[in-house]
């Protein structure tokens, strides 16, 4: 039995360690804007901001033409200015409104540098089956944990056993 479970492990780690790189690579690489959106963090200057998130979130959707079903709305600075940026209906793009002005844009083709870790990050390459995909691949690492825990149990469990007998 330890032994099939054994197999089992070492394939699910196999697939599940692709998917899992990528997204804790292109998460790490987030973590320093310069690497991939070639901006830098700059803190929020609160005193120039004028629009309201409610009136943001109206303004990103007037630039969109239709009711977003918005997830994010951030409050950042980007070039010197505040901006709200809406994320959410639009796949990988969003809508940068200037909070100052209230002035509301698409945000720019992003590079393919920042592409693909916005692809690799959120899995948007795998376009409406998304959910289902980080769902299964959620559940396939869940299971390559458990059988690894599993085989640890065994494995500690008959060392002692050994220990024991020996003395």
């Amino acid at each position: 039995m330890s032994k099939f479970i054994y197999q089992i492990h070492l394939i699910l780690g196999v697939f599940v360690s692709i998917p899992v790189l990528a997204w804790a690579l292109s998460g790490f690489l987030y973590a320093l804007p310069n690497m991939v959106e070639g901006g830098t963090v700059e803190k929020i200057d609160v005193s120039r901001v004028k629009v309201t998130p409610a009136e943001a979130m109206l303004k990103a959707n007037e630039v969109a033409g239709k009711q977003l079903p918005m997830t994010a709305l951030t409050l950042l600075m980007k070039d010197g200015r505040p901006q709200y940026q809406s994320v959410g209906g639009l796949g990988a793009d969003s809508i940068f409104i200037d909070a100052e002005t209230g002035e509301a844009r698409m945000s720019a083709p992003p590079s393919l540098k920042t592409r693909f870790f916005r692809e690799a990050h959120f899995y948007y390459f795998t376009g409406s089956w998304q959910v289902t995909f980080l769902l299964l691949f959620s559940g396939l690492a869940a299971l390559s944990a458990i059988t690894g825990i599993y085989l640890n149990i065994v494995y500690w469990s008959k060392k002692l056993m050994r220990k024991q007998v020996r003395a």
